[in-house]
């Protein structure tokens, strides 16, 4: 009788002692991944706002021994980076709105229509990322020359979005597939459209895989480098990921004047997704409540 009582006394103990355990092994693992995703950001900030005299040390300083912005301002007066991040948020914006807007029609049919040779359509889009972009540079370019299409930014924005479409609507295709059919049908009885019933139905229940399909659109034309390079030739067209590759120079390389660059370059798209994350939580519960 004493062993019996005494078993569920010692259990909980050692239960709540592994768990313990476990929650202190995961916080540490989460820390460590933490530090090493943040570190070159923070090496960024570091090597921005201290001489370059410090960065170059071995080994370099963690802390910033003395605090300059000069790079930054040399920055945005000695090359025009406020017009290629311009040009880069037009690229990237058209981009995301066209890749947005046609991966929903594209999704609806992969989802919820049946017709002949879905699944093969299907595979063909998963096929063509296999494809690498510099097999229909020179055919792409050659046919954006003949028709007046270069130094264009809306231009470039179709060449983007077309890469980035088949992975959107397969994004898409997988939250299309969670909306239930019945809602569905009972739309059409009710005397919607098609098109209304994506409209009223289908996209207000999957807000949070449109705006995952825009995040990843959005990041992909912004960091786009190859088309950017080739078909926009004018200076005044140069978006910030082909701008940023001109600082080099050939007696020395600004370190301080590149690492503010990117700094700049790198925030934008960081505040874009924290500002769009609020629309991914209340997208989670969009639809879940008639209203």
């Amino acid at each position: 009788m004493t062993e019996m009582a005494a078993a569920p006394r010692t259990t909980p103990k050692k239960f709540n002692m592994r768990r313990m355990v476990g929650n202190i092994a995961l916080y540490v693992a989460v820390g460590i991944v933490s530090l090493t995703t943040l570190f070159p950001f923070y090496w960024m900030i570091v090597s921005t706002i201290q001489p370059n005299e410090y960065s170059l040390r071995f080994p370099p300083p963690l802390f910033p021994q003395e605090i300059t912005f000069t790079p930054v301002l040399q920055l945005f007066t000695e090359h025009p980076i406020a017009l290629w991040l311009r040009n880069s948020f037009l690229i990237a914006a058209m981009a995301m709105l066209i890749s947005t807007a046609l991966s929903v029609l594209g999704a609806y049919a992969l989802s919820s229509l049946r017709w002949k040779g879905r699944s093969a359509f299907g595979l063909f889009l998963l096929v063509t990322q296999m494809l690498p972009e510099i097999l229909v540079l020179i055919p792409l370019y050659v046919i954006y020359r003949r028709l007046e299409l270069t130094n264009s930014l809306s231009a470039l924005s179709l060449v983007d979005a077309a890469f980035i479409l088949p992975i959107c609507i397969w994004i898409l295709k997988g939250v299309f597939d969670t909306v239930p059919s019945e809602v569905l049908d009972a739309a059409v009885v009710d005397g919607c459209t098609e098109l209304s019933a994506i409209w009223h139905i289908v996209l207000p229940l999957s807000a949070p895989g449109l705006v995952a399909v825009a995040v990843v659109s959005f990041f992909f034309a912004w960091n786009e480098y190859l088309y950017a390079g080739i078909l926009l030739g004018n200076a005044k067209f140069m978006p910030a990921s082909v701008g940023l590759s001109t600082l080099k120079a050939i007696a020395s390389t600004p370190v301080e004047q590149y690492m503010a660059a990117g700094l700049v370059f790198s925030i934008l798209p960081v505040l874009f997704y924290l500002s769009m994350q609020r629309y991914i939580v209340s997208g989670l519960t969009a639809g879940a409540v008639k209203g």
